[in-house]
């Protein structure tokens, strides 16, 4: 710790140990603190053990992070505490299940927090977002009995996760489906996009906050508001913005949110918004005992699992940390927010760096935004393509010299589609995110200028 301390002097880390377990021992009285005073990469890059490994000596460089970021030590300590200290069902009179009962109730309080949800019953987990909307969906259809006439919104630009579960509803109900087309030469949706479609018959407006394939982020306040004044319900897939912007489901309006942790260095786990209103009055699909307690119980089918709901609820304290504001104090949302913003800032300067960069090089096309003043329009979630070249064979090209992303359709089968990409391989994606660094940045583009 002293060593670390005195590299990377903006970083603490302070562990109150528990010796033992007692009836008078509180239930969440060993606490885990991370302590940032500012923003700074090689604090931050400390905290993540997987950014130290090599291969051959050569140094990884993660820039896979749209399909999963690497965690912190402390969700890993999270996590592992869960499993050794709190690992117990629910509603016991001994000291784990009271321990598992304070952790479950915290990882609540803590998404309840990220989201700035009106309620902790207003939030719940799942396996993971595709699990979850598969599950909603079905939900929904029983809830709203939708069938023939009914009219349901998708979006072009969506993961497939936001897409698939409503065509197998419309299929099973006669319901129809319609498309909210976005341009292919600005990778935005034109301002009447949505209205082209609605009708007084639509009842879902199923729609992503930014695009794992172009990293637009879409303007889903706008979005949401138009689906309610056409009494439809909003569904928002927010996994790809999660990790580089600030969620507000109160400001947006939105009726449903759900994003994925393991995309916010954290476990593979959902975590999903719904207004409470329509929460406690859905048809949900499980087991008897937990739906007499209502949300989010009634929705959390199985036992809560301990260890990645630990893990989630730490991945939220980190990015707490990550603010001017952290100096130990208890998580809140702004905390939350202020960490946010600041990997924000680093982001957007690696952003303008690596697009910067691509734009130069003979044969690359950004399909996406690229122009300096629209970036706070997109996510670091950056796809190309190079003439000549097969995306899966630069993917191979580029992990050989230990940088690793992703090539294909990457489940944006909507959007890979619209533009026509398909048939030649789909896209290379980069992900930035918050840990890494300008150089690792130049060393893609060097290595990309050689497979030219």
């Amino acid at each position: 710790t002293a060593a670390l301390q005195k590299d990377c002097p903006c970083l603490t880390k302070l562990l109150i140990p528990r010796t033992f377990i007692s009836r008078n021992t509180p239930p969440d009285s060993y606490q885990f603190r991370i302590v940032m005073t500012g923003f700074s990469i090689a604090g931050v890059r400390a905290q993540f053990p997987a950014l130290s490994i090599t291969d051959n000596g050569k140094s990884r460089i993660y820039l896979d992070n749209p399909a999963g970021t690497q965690v912190p030590q402390h969700v890993i300590d999270r996590a592992n505490r869960a499993m050794v200290e709190q690992n117990a069902n629910l509603g016991g009179a001994f000291v784990t299940s009271e321990m598992a009962l304070a952790l479950v109730d915290k990882a609540h309080e803590a998404a309840a927090q990220f989201y700035n949800a009106p309620a902790t019953t207003d939030v719940f987990y799942g396996a993971n977002m595709t699990t979850i909307t598969l599950a909603m969906s079905r939900n929904l259809q029983k809830t709203l009995n939708l069938g023939e006439g009914d009219e349901i919104v998708l979006s072009r630009m969506d993961h497939d996760a936001n897409v698939a579960p409503w065509l197998l509803v419309a299929a099973d109900t006669g319901a129809t489906v319609k498309w909210i087309e976005f341009d292919t030469d600005t990778f935005e949706f034109p301002d009447d996009a949505l209205d082209k479609v609605l009708s007084d018959k639509t009842r879902i407006v199923a729609v992503s906050y930014a695009s794992n394939c172009t990293g637009t982020i879409n303007d889903v306040k706008s979005m949401c508001a138009k689906a309610r004044s056409a009494g439809a319900i909003s569904y928002v897939d927010a996994v790809q913005f999660a990790p580089h912007g600030v969620i507000d489901v109160q400001d947006i309006g939105c009726d449903f949110l759900v994003s994925s942790a393991y995309k916010f260095f954290g476990p593979h786990q959902g975590i999903m918004y719904g207004r409470g209103d329509l929460l406690e009055s859905m048809f949900s699909y499980q087991v008897r005992p937990p739906l007499e307690y209502g949300s989010p119980a009634k929705f959390e089918t199985g036992s809560a699992p301990r260890e990645t709901l630990a893990a989630s609820l730490g991945a939220i304290e980190y990015i707490a940390s990550l603010g001017d504001d952290d100096a130990g104090l208890p998580l809140s949302r702004s905390r939350i927010a202020s960490g946010m913003q600041a990997a924000m800032g680093h982001e957007m300067a690696l952003t303008r760096q690596l697009i910067g960069g691509l734009t130069s090089i003979k044969g690359v096309k950004v399909r996406g935004i690229t122009s300096d003043n629209a970036l706070a329009r997109r996510v670091p979630t950056v796809s190309i393509t190079m003439d000549g070249k097969n995306p899966a064979d630069l993917a191979k090209s580029l992990a050989d010299d230990n940088t690793f992303l992703w090539s294909g359709h990457n489940y944006a089968l909507e959007p890979i589609n619209h533009m026509g990409l398909m048939a030649d391989g789909g896209v290379l994606r980069i992900g930035l995110a918050h840990y890494n660094t300008a150089e690792e940045v130049d060393t893609l583009l060097e290595q990309l200028e050689g497979l030219g």
